[in-house]
């Protein structure tokens, strides 16, 4: 069991170097998180192509067409954390975009009609509370730190209606034959998204492309994989939990790069969204059985 938790607790830290590399690179973010996905997705396609072998009787155009939706929205996502990531500090940053765990439940009854019980709305409006506090402090306080918050926040919805969309499609042959598909489309969104940019990228800089191939490998394919992985050893609340743990990670590595001091609010903040989210996970029904 010990080292399921510390599995769990590489796959949380290897998540949050994601909004780290973000800020070390110079790249426009929507070019960013179109190499992202660009790149995370060929090395992804080999897999997808041997799923798709083995469930080719299974998998339909059906199925294709309803990846469409959740590429545009997690395109988005993309797009608005690579953005909202560079206006404020890392572990603000960080805080609010895992926010999506009290979310999540609203999204779920709005597609699939899933009840909302009482201390889900609870929860949500405390962690709702701790998200306001940093962005009034921020707001007073002058600086880009409170539209950081927003555009965080705006990115949080996406990710979670992102992930409402893949309760809704649990019942796909292969979860490769959804996601594979979901971040190619989301790739060629994102890279038409850039085209006023592109020209801006850097193609004989090491450094930006060492940065690239990192988000491309790091938090998006061994971080999610992890924590997918953790899943099937550690109730799905622990896993939700700790992942919102990733403003830790990111608040240490940002203090040691680039000497980001959060404020005294934020840690007070921090303790009302962690218990907010808490809340909302431990009262939220039993999840379904998991893709294969």
């Amino acid at each position: 069991m010990f080292r399921h938790f510390l599995l769990l607790l590489f796959g949380v830290m290897i998540c949050s170097t994601a909004v780290i590399m973000m800020n070390a690179s110079h790249t426009h973010p929507t070019v960013l998180a179109a190499w992202r996905l660009i790149l995370a997705s060929l090395v992804m396609a080999p897999v997808a192509w041997h799923e798709y072998r083995k469930h080719a009787g299974t998998f339909t155009k059906a199925h294709l067409r309803r990846t469409m939706l959740p590429a545009v929205i997690f395109a988005l996502h993309m797009i608005t954390w690579a953005i909202g990531a560079r206006m404020t500090i890392a572990a603000q940053a960080s805080l609010v975009v895992n926010f999506a765990p009290a979310a999540i439940p609203f999204f779920l009854h709005w597609f699939v009609g899933e009840r909302i019980n009482r201390a889900e709305i609870i929860g949500t409006l405390i962690a709702l509370g701790g998200v306001a506090a940093l962005t009034v402090r921020d707001a007073l306080a002058g600086g880009g730190s409170a539209w950081g918050n927003v555009m965080c926040f705006g990115s949080m919805l996406l990710f979670a209606c992102y992930l409402a969309l893949g309760r809704k499609n649990r019942d796909f042959p292969s979860i490769w034959l959804y996601m594979v598909p979901v971040y190619a489309q989301a790739a060629v969104i994102c890279t038409l998204a850039a085209l006023p940019w592109w020209h801006t990228y850097a193609l004989d800089d090491s450094r930006e492309w060492s940065l690239m191939i990192g988000l491309a490998l790091l938090p998006t394919i061994i971080g999610h994989t992890t924590l997918n992985a953790s899943m099937r050893h550690l109730r799905g609340q622990i896993v939700s939990l700790c992942n919102v743990g990733q403003f830790i990670f990111a608040g240490i590595m940002a203090w040691f790069l680039f000497n980001q001091v959060p404020p005294a609010s934020f840690y007070l903040a921090s303790a009302l969204v962690v218990t907010g989210v808490s809340i909302v996970v431990f009262a939220a029904p039993s999840p379904p059985p998991r893709l294969r």
